[in-house]
């Protein structure tokens, strides 16, 4: 049956107010995309400062959050043995730090041993890059002969007092101390309460669907985290055995230190294994009796290095984990650059959730948008009237 239509209103007018409801309605989305990106920009950019000038806050919060994701399926197993919650969440807590403290032990006890040995160690080391300054003293005498010719005469030196390194570490203890304290708190009370966040997630929500997507999201975040720093750990506790073994084989002085100082370096992606890299040729340069021969621990590591990061780690970690090394790279920078050290340990993990969370979220589509793409992918016929319901 044929519906009569409007006086005013021709057969080919349709056609044209469709076309012309999609285009606006594709246009509002690419506004609204080039606004979330202004803002995703802004944020990015602002959000360093924030997170340094307000580290104390901040970087225990991070990574109580991340401990929280990491010790909750431990303290479940916990809890499935009988344990009241607070028992498991304590328990939990307690093995990581048990962990921790014996990865420490294992570092800081042989290295207290060698800590008398370091200034000979230093001037063997000099002693050492001065005989090949020798050798290499025709580059010296050309670089001479080149800056009188480009009229280099030299600049003044300016050097300026700096505290020293126990004055530093003095000033330093109490706020690491009191952020360590802070973040043990905020990690015991969040995995304490996960149940209640499971059940605020699960039964506060307006409909089942966002009810069974909050569930997914949380579960698959947790066990992508959790999964990761568990399999990585392991790799890395194999690469510190590995590495013990064959300091103590070449006779190098306390092998279980460099065992565990690989275990922990290893835990920061590329600069890591260049900074233990370095650590062993500068010691063995500074305890063995020639340059090549000092040269062989770090030359073994390297060895060591490239088969774990091109063979053994990938086929274990497989595609789940996979990620770019250029975001590794930016996301090691951007947190190095915030909060140094604990944030270059703590880079990997929070782009594994992040990108787990995009992984439900959805993804911006970035290099779409540059060339002329919504940043977020969709139907754009979906967002415009239906002119059958509205005619």
């Amino acid at each position: 049956m044929n519906l009569p239509m409007p006086e005013n209103q021709s057969p080919g007018d349709s056609a044209p107010r469709q076309l012309g409801r999609a285009a606006l309605a594709e246009q509002e989305l690419r506004l609204m995309s080039a606004l979330v990106l202004l803002l995703g920009l802004g944020l990015f950019l602002a959000l360093p400062f924030v997170l340094s000038i307000g580290s104390v806050v901040f970087l225990p919060l991070v990574t109580a959050v991340l401990l929280t994701i990491l010790l909750s399926p431990l303290a479940d197993g916990l809890a499935r043995f009988g344990l009241p919650n607070v028992l498991a969440s304590l328990g939990a807590l307690a093995v990581f730090l048990g962990v921790l403290l014996l990865a420490l032990a294992l570092i800081l006890q042989p290295a207290l041993a060698l800590f008398d040995a370091i200034p000979e160690i230093a001037g063997r080391v000099g002693q050492r890059f001065g005989e090949l300054r020798d050798e290499f003293a025709w580059l010296a005498v050309a670089n001479e002969e080149l800056a009188q010719i480009m009229g280099d005469t030299g600049a003044r030196e300016v050097v300026l007092a700096t505290p020293s390194l126990l004055e530093e570490i003095a000033f330093a203890t109490p706020s690491v101390l009191l952020e360590v304290l802070i973040m043990f708190l905020m990690a015991f009370f969040m995995i304490e309460a996960r149940v209640r966040m499971r059940r605020h997630l699960l039964f506060d929500r307006a409909s089942f669907g966002s009810s069974v997507k909050a569930a997914r999201v949380m579960r698959e975040v947790q066990d992508r985290v959790a999964a990761y720093i568990m399999t990585v750990g392991l790799i890395n506790a194999g690469i510190g055995v590995a590495v013990a073994l064959g300091a103590w084989a070449l006779g190098v002085d306390a092998p279980i230190m460099w065992g565990g100082l690989a275990m922990i370096l290893n835990f920061i992606p590329y600069v890591g294994p260049l900074a233990m890299t370095a650590l062993l040729a500068l010691f063995g340069i500074g305890t063995a009796e020639t340059v090549w021969l000092g040269l062989i621990p770090a030359a073994a590591y390297v060895g060591l290095h490239t088969v774990e990061a091109n063979v053994v780690t990938p086929s274990i970690l497989g595609a789940r984990f996979t990620m770019s090394p250029v975001m590794i790279l930016i996301a090691l920078s951007y947190f190095t650059w915030i909060w140094g050290v604990p944030g270059a340990l703590l880079s990997v993990p929070i782009l594994l959730t992040l990108t787990a969370l995009f992984d439900h979220i959805g993804r911006p589509n970035l290099v779409g948008f540059v060339f002329g793409e919504p940043l977020f992918t969709g139907d754009t016929a979906q967002h415009a009237p239906d002119d059958s319901l509205t005619g």
